[in-house]
């Protein structure tokens, strides 16, 4: 069977979602297909770009391929007769994201034409699409929600839960991850005022490099540089498996994720407790406050506290973490499972 998976491609970008298509294309040959991948260059900025990427990614022409599986905008616009979406989002910014204000979709009439185009693209690809899965239940809510489509929930196995066997707590708490403002490293940071115990470290690639320089600013400007280690760079897996399994917990804080998050799953793999915040989206799905981590209000003081009492009761966080890893084990994921539903 020959198999194409289609993405965007976002030039010196790199998380969960090119993790995840990466692995699918690996396991598809694992298990025997013969598979492709094709990522689709995108920008969503400036916003006046976005029907012109549409266009390009509709006019696209695809042979030889038994089944596609496609997973984000506007590559799932890609016409194929047998087609899967396993939905990661929508463009968001034409919708949650617009709602919560956080869109760069402009509130004019060009913006009304923009967001008419996006809306009207995804009902063609979504009613076109043989099966739709989303990686989690906050995902198929916004497309029932947004779209009035129906879909199953597929969530996304960890790609490589071997390198995660948890070890002994070198006492600071991790955030990994993409350093961008939507993770909220720098509300940790402001957090740590109110944690004196507590050392974070920082672990991952910014966005920009104006995202890292704003890290370390904030820092310096909170007093609590002398907290803070910074390894602001695309981690290989074995640098970030051993970051992980030393830690005492994780602080992952994104605003409304779309599923467990990696960062979860590898926490939980390896028997740490997480450290979220209510509106943190589907991190929510498993990470429950004082059963294996610690749910607050994403408010730097409330924050603080929860950093310091995992940072400071380390038996604590060791049994946090072991029910964060049995909550992982109860989910039941895998790579064959998954690509016999893709396939089905």
């Amino acid at each position: 069977m020959r198999v194409l998976v289609l993405s965007t491609l976002v030039p010196f970008v790199h998380g969960g979602a090119e993790e995840l298509y990466d692995h699918l294309i690996l396991n598809l040959r694992r298990l025997g297909m013969e598979a492709e991948g094709m990522r689709v260059p995108f920008t969503w900025d400036p916003a006046d770009t976005l029907i012109d990427e549409m266009l390009i990614a509709r006019s696209l022409r695809l042979s030889k391929v038994d089944r596609v599986i496609a997973l984000k905008f506007p590559a799932y616009l890609i016409p194929w007769q047998d087609k899967v979406l396993w939905l990661l989002h929508q463009h968001r910014q034409a919708y949650d994201l617009l709602d919560a204000g956080q869109s760069n979709i402009p509130g004019d009439e060009r913006g009304a034409q923009i967001l008419a185009a996006i809306r009207a693209g995804d009902a063609l690809a979504f009613s076109e699409a043989r099966r739709i899965y989303t990686n989690a239940p906050v995902t198929s809510r916004r497309l029932k929600h947004y779209n009035g489509f129906d879909s199953e929930v597929l969530r996304p196995p960890l790609n490589d839960p071997e390198l995660f066997p948890g070890g002994e707590s070198g006492g600071y708490i991790l955030a990994t991850g993409r350093v961008n403002a939507s993770k909220r490293q720098e509300l940790m940071i402001r957090a740590l005022r109110h944690a004196p115990a507590a050392h974070l470290v920082v672990a991952g690639p910014p966005d920009t490099p104006a995202d890292a320089e704003a890290l370390r600013r904030l820092a310096a400007e909170q007093g609590v540089e002398d907290r803070v280690t910074f390894d602001l760079r695309f981690l290989p897996r074995a640098d970030l498996a051993r970051l992980v399994n030393g830690a005492q917990a994780i602080a992952y804080l994104p605003y409304d994720e779309d599923s467990l998050g990696y960062c979860t799953m590898e926490a939980f793999q390896a028997a740490k407790p997480v450290i979220t915040v209510t509106d943190s989206g589907g991190v929510l799905d498993i990470v429950r406050d004082g059963e294996n981590g610690r749910v607050v209000e994403p408010l730097a003081d409330a924050l603080g506290e929860a950093m310091a009492s995992l940072s400071g009761d380390p038996m604590r966080a060791y049994e946090l973490g072991l029910a964060g890893r049995a909550a992982m084990a109860a989910e039941g994921l895998d790579w064959p499972t998954t690509i016999e539903r893709l396939l089905a």
